[in-house]
């Protein structure tokens, strides 16, 4: 199920909602439909350590390409 966050135009009350099918979200505060959609950072929990995101290094250690090394046309 999307979560979606907004804030409300009548009171500024950030939040996020679940919203269903053709439903549309309300401020929890106020009870207003008159919403802002903002944009969402999702976030992944690793179950065990070798599955973390690599370090701020990159995954080949030089340009950061998610593949891994050698991925990258960047020379070496």
């Amino acid at each position: 199920m999307p979560i979606f966050e907004y804030i409300c135009k009548q009171c500024d009350h950030e939040f996020e909602a679940i919203v269903y099918g053709g439903k549309k979200a309300e401020c929890p505060k106020c009870q207003s439909k008159q919403l802002a959609p903002q944009l969402s950072v999702f976030a992944v929990a690793a179950k065990n350590p070798s599955s973390a995101a690599p370090s701020a290094g990159g995954a080949c250690g030089s340009c950061g390409d998610p593949r891994g090394a050698g991925s990258c046309s960047r020379p070496n």
